[in-house]
C-alpha cells in the first residue's frame, strides 16, 4: 500500500505537474495543497502540520543548527530569486547607495527570512555595515506579524518591534522607516506610489553582474520531509527529489515550447533566451553538487547574520540518500 502523506508546495510552473498528477512521488499517495509561502511555513515551523512540504532555507538551516529541526532536507529548490528587488527605499530619504542606509531605520517582517539574509549579504558585498543600521521589525501590511521562530541574534544588532497596531507599509509612507527589505514589497510600493523606489535603480543590471562575479543564483525554499516518516521509510527523500526532478524538467521543456507562451508576458522568448545564454540550460538546478557554492555562500552569511548558533556544513542539510541518484 502506498502512503497517505499530505504535501505543501507552491503553485509554480515547476511543481505544476506534481500537482496535476502527471509526476508521482513512488510509493506515496499524495494529498497536494497549494498555499503561500507564508502560510506554508508559519504552519511548518510552528506546528509541524506537514508530512511533505515547501521550507524556508533560513528557517530550516536555523533549526538545523540547533538540533531540533522536524523535517529532513531534500536539494530540491522550489523557489530561488535574486534579491536586489528586495530592497525599496524612501524618496525623501536621500538613499542613493547601499552605504547611505547606514545610520537609517529599516523595516523588515521578520530578520530571519531567507531573502533578507541574502540582501543583508548584498548589502555586506557593498561594504555596509549591518551594526550600523537600526532595525525595526513587524507586519508588512497587516500589523501583529510575529517571528516564527525565537532568535538570538549578535552583539551590535539592534532589532525593534514596532507598535502593535503600526504596519511597515504604512511607517515607510508616513516617513518613520527609511527604507524595507523583505520578499514581498509594502503595497504602497505595489500600487506605484511615487515615493518608494528600489535602492539599485537597474536591479536587473546589478543582478547579472552578481551572477557574473560569484556564479550565484539565490536558493530560497528547498523541501522537507518529516523526520519520524523517514526514519521509518529511509527510501523516501530521494523518491521525492525523484519526483520534483521530473516535475522540473516537464515545466522547463513547456516552457521552452513558445508556439505559445505559458506566461503572460511578452518578449518572454527573449528573456528565457538571455536566461540560458547567461546561466546555462539548466538555469534551475536541484542537487547538491551544481549548488554547492551557493549553499557555502547562504550558509556563511546566515551564521554572520546570528542566525545558525554555529556555522553548518553543506553535507548537514540533506539526507544522504539525495546525493547518489541513478543516471542512465
Amino acid at each position: 500500500m502506498p502512503l497517505n502523506l499530505s504535501v505543501a508546495i507552491g503553485d509554480y510552473d515547476r511543481n505544476r505537474p506534481l500537482i496535476d498528477r502527471r509526476v508521482a512521488i513512488d510509493g506515496v499517495e499524495a494529498v497536494i495543497m497549494t498555499l503561500s509561502p507564508e502560510e506554508m511555513f508559519f504552519r511548518a515551523m510552528r506546528q509541524e502540520a506537514f508530512d511533505i512540504c515547501e521550507l524556508s532555507l533560513s528557517s530550516f538551516t536555523l533549526q538545523r543548527a540547533r538540533g531540533d529541526c522536524p523535517y529532513v532536507g531534500v536539494p530540491a529548490f522550489l523557489s530561488r530569486a535574486f534579491r536586489h528587488t528586495s530592497i525599496i527605499v524612501r524618496r525623501g530619504a536621500s538613499i542613493a547607495s547601499p552605504k547611505d542606509l547606514e545610520g537609517r531605520r529599516v523595516g523588515v517582517a521578520e530578520w530571519q527570512l531567507t531573502a533578507n539574509v541574502w540582501a543583508r549579504a548584498l548589502l555586506e558585498d557593498q561594504g555596509v555595515d549591518l551594526h550600523r543600521i537600526q532595525w525595526l521589525r513587524g507586519g508588512l501590511d497587516e500589523p501583529g506579524r510575529v517571528e516564527k521562530i525565537a532568535l538570538q541574534l549578535p552583539p551590535g544588532i539592534v532589532l525593534s518591534d514596532i507598535g502593535p497596531q503600526q504596519t511597515l507599509n504604512r511607517m515607510m509612507l508616513d516617513g518613520e522607516i527609511d527604507a524595507f527589505i523583505g520578499p514581498r514589497p509594502p503595497s504602497a510600493f505595489t500600487a506605484g506610489h511615487p515615493g518608494l523606489h528600489w535602492l539599485f535603480a537597474d536591479p536587473v543590471a546589478e543582478a547579472r553582474h552578481y551572477y557574473q562575479r560569484t556564479r550565484i543564483f539565490p536558493i530560497m525554499h528547498l523541501v522537507g520531509v518529516r523526520r519520524s516518516i523517514v526514519d521509518a521509510h529511509p527510501w523516501l527523500p530521494v523518491a521525492v527529489l525523484k519526483a520534483f526532478e521530473q516535475s522540473k524538467r516537464l515545466a522547463l521543456a513547456e516552457l521552452a515550447d513558445t508556439s505559445a507562451i505559458k506566461v503572460m508576458l511578452p518578449f518572454f522568448e527573449e528573456r528565457l533566451a538571455e536566461a540560458r545564454a547567461l546561466m546555462g540550460p539548466d538555469y534551475w538546478s536541484y542537487g547538491v553538487d551544481p549548488n554547492r557554492h551557493v549553499l557555502e555562500a547562504f550558509l556563511d552569511a546566515h551564521h554572520r547574520q546570528g542566525l545558525s548558533q554555529h556555522r553548518l556544513g553543506v553535507d548537514e542539510l540533506f539526507h544522504p540518500s539525495t546525493y547518489d541518484t541513478v543516471k542512465i
